[in-house]
């Protein structure tokens, strides 16, 4: 049966996924059937959140997105942690209030996640506005036995929570001081390996006039691991189906969330506990020193278009590492063109009365059986782009050697092509790059790179400097590549091919 037709009778078909907790793959079982509650670990707002940051957005999205197609309905939590020890230093350093480091910094968040067109979360808590709830958590471990106070500051004591590790594989007992950069090591624990929940006593004048708050053990602020835990718990319950994240986060800090939830509740914290791996860039660790810390805007300025951007953070399996390169971004820009061409193929097809009859009918349902059977196999992305593609390459077979009939089979294909886009939702950013960009601007470009290619095979190099020059008068950024030429144009990218080629 289709998958479409299994969300029409509201009966989703078995999606597995690995689970970082059991280390194997397990079918999802939401606590309530038709519904998963998902909480995903948002940024720290200290600065502008890279492409390394953007790999488990973007691959949260479409984990989103294939719940939804499946016929879930998606409650989701990311949270944006506006208070740590970054965020307060900045603000301390610069005397500013909190909120003047933090709302500038989520400001350019947001639009990094509307640029790449990634759907809006159900809920996007501040930490700030939801302390009085990690106190009351505080208040529920301390009530079973699990905390202690030193010096105005209150400590998970790991030694009395038995499992403490399982999620990152760990022995407590192995830990030391060393092992765990948790943020809080000049803190006096009884325990190098415990970890702050609330930070209090002497913290000095400009952290405390930055970020304080009351609580029953005097004033001082939340520990970074607690934050998470009540944010999740207030909004989807003490038992979340699924926790998500990058991989730097499994240890400590959701090792730590499951030591602080589950201690407070005596229940299971997350059905499923799923993490991303890192992203390479051109083989090598992101690090500001190699100055391959990418961030979206960056990556626009120089000619890249949002949706191939995009395509190539989804293109390959979450948890394997991901090497983002140039050329990568020039093959998925590819990858979408042909797509989006497909697609306008298509649609003129159905103007011209082009039919390809069954053949093209029982291609796209087989194409839909393979996406959904790849997507259904722990998200899958190769396989699934591999049954889209196919489908392309089948159908562009057919119409090639199509005669005019009536339409029917382009129109299921496309149904299909729109289907997948649901999920990784390339051609949807790909038709809001088009209509950034003015026609007639678009027409003229066009035209005009075209005088400049024939000024090029006349070997007239001045000429085509300066229509290059006349292009970019006029806001359009100019590319030569080996067989084309790309026009940026806003955020549209327009692809020129050229002449002979």
């Amino acid at each position: 049966m289709a998958d479409r037709e299994v969300r029409r009778q509201g009966r989703p078909m078995s999606l597995r996924l690995y689970d970082s907790l059991t280390r194997r793959l397990r079918t999802l079982e939401p606590v309530e059937s038709g519904r998963v509650g998902m909480y995903t670990c948002g940024p720290t707002v200290y600065d502008r959140a890279h492409i390394g940051n953007f790999r488990a957005f973007t691959w949260e999205d479409l984990l989103r997105r294939y719940l939804r197609f499946k016929g879930y309905e998606v409650e989701q939590v990311m949270n944006l942690t506006d208070v740590d020890d970054r965020t307060i230093a900045a603000a301390a350093a610069r005397g500013i209030p909190l909120g003047e480091v933090t709302g500038p910094v989520i400001e350019m968040f947001l639009e990094d996640w509307r640029t790449l067109g990634l759907e809006e979360p159900e809920h996007r808590p501040r930490a700030t506005g939801h302390v009085d709830g990690m106190i009351r958590l505080i208040e529920s471990l301390s009530a079973r036995g699990l905390t202690y106070e030193s010096d105005g500051s209150v400590y998970f004591a790991i030694s009395r929570f038995p499992g403490y590790g399982r999620l990152a594989g760990i022995d407590p007992q192995g830990l030391t001081s060393a092992s765990r950069a948790t943020g809080d090591e000049e803190y006096d624990k009884d325990d190098p390996r415990d970890f702050v929940l609330w930070k209090g006593g002497d913290r000095g004048g400009d952290e405390k006039a930055v970020a304080v708050w009351d609580s029953p053990w005097g004033t001082g602020r939340p520990g970074w691991h607690l934050e998470c835990s009540a944010m999740a718990m207030q909004y989807l319950g003490e038992t979340l189906d699924i926790h998500a994240g990058g991989v730097d986060n499994l240890f400590p800090h959701h090792t730590n969330e499951i030591a602080q939830s589950e201690g407070a509740t005596g229940k299971t914290f997350a059905r499923l506990w799923l993490h991303a791996e890192h992203l390479l860039v051109e083989g090598r660790k992101m690090s500001k020193s190699l100055g391959n810390c990418f961030t979206i805007p960056e990556l626009v300025a120089r000619g890249n278009a949002p949706s191939a951007i995009r395509y190539l953070l989804l293109s390959g399996h979450y948890r394997t590492q991901l090497n983002f390169t140039f050329d990568g971004l020039e093959a998925s820009e590819k990858a979408v063109t042909r797509l989006h061409e497909f697609r306008r193929r298509l649609s003129g097809a159905i103007e011209a009365g082009i039919d390809e009859s069954a053949d093209s009918s029982g291609l796209a349902e087989r194409s839909r059986a393979a996406f959904g059977s790849a997507m259904d196999d722990d998200l899958n992305v190769s396989e699934a782009l591999a049954a889209v593609f196919g489908l392309v390459r089948e159908v562009n077979h057919l119409l090639d050697t199509s005669r005019p009939r009536a339409p029917g089979g382009a129109e299921t294909v496309l149904a299909a092509i729109a289907d997948f886009d649901r999920v990784f939702g390339v051609l949807a950013l790909r038709d809001l790059e088009s209509a950034d960009a003015d026609e007639e601007l678009v027409a003229w470009a066009t035209a005009r790179v075209g005088a400049r290619e024939r000024a090029r095979a006349d070997r007239d190099y001045a000429l085509a400097d300066a229509v290059r020059a006349e292009l970019e008068a006029r806001g359009v950024a100019v590319e030569d590549l080996a067989d084309r030429t790309r026009l940026r144009l806003g955020a549209r990218t327009i692809v020129v091919p050229r002449p002979g080629l």
